[in-house]
C-alpha cells in the first residue's frame, strides 16, 4: 500500500529540471510515496509517466504584484540599513512607465515602499499579500482541489512565483504541512522570497545561514539542508553519450579539443557577442601556433535574439553553436521551458568539452562536477551596448563572496589574457579544479549525487 500522498507544486516551469527531469520522482516511489504533480506549467507530465493535477485559470489578485514588488524593495532597503552595504541596490530593476497597466502597478509599489520601509511596515505588506490572495477564485479552486485530493504534504519547487502563494495558503488553511525549495544560489540576498511555508529546503549550511539572516521570522527547526537536484544528473552515467556519438551528431572535429562558451541573457550581459568574439580571436591565435581547439557555443536558453549571428558567421571555422533544447510556449521568459532532452544535451556538452568560459555563471559548478575548470570574463569592452552596465557590478553580488579564494576560476581580465588562460585550462587546471571543488561544497553541500534521496528523507521526517 502506498504511504503518504505528496503534492509537488510546480507554479512555473523553473522547477521542471530539478523535480521532473531528475531522479527525484524515482526516489520518491522507492520510498513508497504517492506522488502527484500539482502542475501550473503547459508541460504535460503524464508523457513522463507521472500523475498530475493540472492547475487551471491560475490568477493572482490584481494588487498582489504591486505588493510583491514593494516587499522586495523594502527588504532591500532594510538590508542596506542593517548592513550598510550598497550592493543590495544593484538587485533592483528600474520601474517602467511606458504602458498604462505596469505604470499603475509601479506607482502603487512606490507608494507602498515610501510608506512601509520598516520592519513593522514589511510585516503589514506580507500579511496584506496573504489577504489579497485569499480573496480570489484561484484560492477557492486550490482549496477545493486539496479537499478532494487530501495530500499529506505540499512541496513547492520554487519560492519566487506569485502564483505559488494561493495554493500554499490553501494548504495551510486545511492544516496540510507545506515547504518550499530555494531555487537558486543567488536568490536569498536578492529578496526573491514570495511564499511563506512551514518548512524550507536549502542547498547547504551556507544557504541556511543566509535564510536565517535575511528572514529572521524563520526558525532553525524549519530548515532542511539537502543540496539541490540541479547537479545530481551529472553523476548519472545513464545520461551520457560516447564521444563518437556526440561528435558525429553535432559534426565536431575529432582532432580538436573543445572549450564551451556559455552565453548569458541580454540583461545580465549585453556585451556577450563581443566576449564570444574575443574568445574566438584567442583560439584562432592558439591554433595558428600549432594547437587544434574549437568552441562550442551554448546560448542562454531564454535568448532567441540574433545578436550573435555576425560573430558566429565570421568564426564558423572555430565556433559550433549547439542550441539548448528548450520549448517556447509563450512570449515571456518564464514560458520558455526546459526539457529532459536538454538536460542530457548539457551533460554531454560538459563531458565532451575541456572547460567553460562565461560571465559569472553557476556553470562553474556543473563543470567542476566533471572535474573541469571554468574561466570568468572580468573586463569591460570599449564600445559597450549599455553604457551603464559593467562587469564589475556582477562580481560585487553577495553570492560571489562565498568563493573560498579567487583561484576557484581562471580570470579573463582582458582580451589579451584569454589565450594564456585557455592554455592553462587545457593543460594545467588541477589547482583551479581543487579550489572550485571547495566552492562547490560551500554552495551545494556534500554528496551532490544523492540529493533527491535526502529531500525525500526530509519529507518523510515531516509527514511521519
Amino acid at each position: 500500500m502506498l504511504n503518504k500522498k505528496i503534492f509537488i507544486l510546480l507554479p512555473d516551469g523553473v522547477g521542471l529540471r530539478n523535480f521532473a527531469f531528475s531522479n527525484f520522482f524515482k526516489f520518491g516511489l522507492q520510498q513508497n510515496f504517492d506522488i502527484r504533480y500539482w502542475n501550473n506549467t503547459p508541460f504535460d507530465l503524464t508523457t513522463l509517466g507521472f500523475d498530475e493535477v493540472k492547475i487551471k485559470n491560475a490568477k493572482a489578485n490584481l494588487l498582489t504584484d504591486s505588493y510583491k514588488n514593494a516587499r522586495k524593495h523594502i527588504e532591500l532597503n532594510l538590508n542596506i540599513q542593517i548592513e550598510k552595504d550598497p550592493v543590495y541596490d544593484t538587485y533592483r530593476f528600474p520601474f517602467s512607465y511606458k504602458k498604462l497597466k505596469p505604470a499603475v502597478k509601479n506607482l502603487i509599489s512606490q507608494f507602498l515602499i515610501a510608506t512601509h520601509s520598516s520592519n513593522k511596515g514589511l510585516k503589514k505588506i506580507r500579511e496584506k499579500i496573504k489577504k489579497l490572495e485569499k480573496s480570489g477564485n484561484y484560492y477557492a479552486h486550490c482549496l477545493e482541489t486539496l479537499k478532494i485530493e487530501k495530500p499529506d504534504f505540499v512541496f513547492c519547487t520554487n519560492q519566487r512565483p506569485v502564483l505559488a502563494i494561493a495554493p500554499l495558503l490553501a494548504a495551510q488553511e486545511l492544516k496540510i504541512p507545506t515547504a518550499t525549495f530555494i531555487f537558486s544560489w543567488d536568490n536569498l540576498p536578492k529578496a526573491t522570497m514570495v511564499v511563506e511555508t512551514d518548512f524550507y529546503f536549502v542547498w547547504s549550511e551556507h544557504m541556511k545561514k543566509e535564510l536565517l539572516h535575511y528572514y529572521p521570522y524563520i526558525k532553525e527547526n524549519q530548515i532542511f539542508v539537502t543540496g539541490t537536484p540541479q547537479f545530481e544528473s551529472h553523476f548519472d552515467t545513464n545520461n551520457t553519450a560516447s564521444k563518437s556519438e556526440f561528435f558525429e551528431k553535432y559534426q565536431l572535429d575529432f582532432n580538436k579539443k573543445y572549450a564551451c562558451y556559455s552565453g548569458d541573457d541580454f540583461t545580465t550581459c549585453p556585451d556577450d557577442p563581443q566576449y564570444l568574439s574575443d574568445v574566438a580571436d584567442a583560439v584562432r591565435e592558439l591554433n595558428n601556433q600549432g594547437n587544434s581547439i574549437g568552441i562550442i557555443f551554448r546560448r542562454c536558453p531564454v535568448d532567441f535574439s540574433k545578436r550573435y549571428d555576425l560573430v558566429l558567421e565570421k568564426n564558423k571555422d572555430i565556433i559550433t553553436p549547439i542550441a539548448p533544447l528548450w520549448e517556447k510556449v509563450g512570449e515571456d521568459w518564464n514560458t520558455i521551458l526546459p526539457t529532459k532532452e536538454d538536460l542530457e544535451l548539457q551533460i554531454n556538452t560538459i563531458k565532451h568539452t575541456e572547460m567553460v568560459l562565461n560571465l559569472g555563471s553557476s556553470m562553474v559548478f556543473d563543470y567542476v562536477a566533471h572535474q573541469k575548470p571554468c574561466a570568468f570574463i572580468n573586463y569591460d569592452v570599449p564600445n559597450k551596448v549599455d553604457k551603464n552596465w559593467s562587469v564589475s557590478k556582477i562580481y560585487q553580488y553577495v553570492h560571489f563572496r562565498s568563493m573560498p579564494n579567487k583561484n576557484a576560476v581562471l580570470w579573463l581580465n582582458s582580451p589579451q589574457d584569454i589565450k594564456e588562460k585557455i592554455r592553462l585550462g587545457l593543460e594545467q587546471s588541477t589547482e583551479t579544479i581543487e579550489n572550485a571543488q571547495k566552492w562547490f561544497e560551500i554552495i551545494s553541500g556534500h554528496s551532490p549525487e544523492s540529493v533527491s534521496e535526502k529531500i525525500w528523507k526530509a519529507i518523510e521526517k515531516i509527514v511521519h
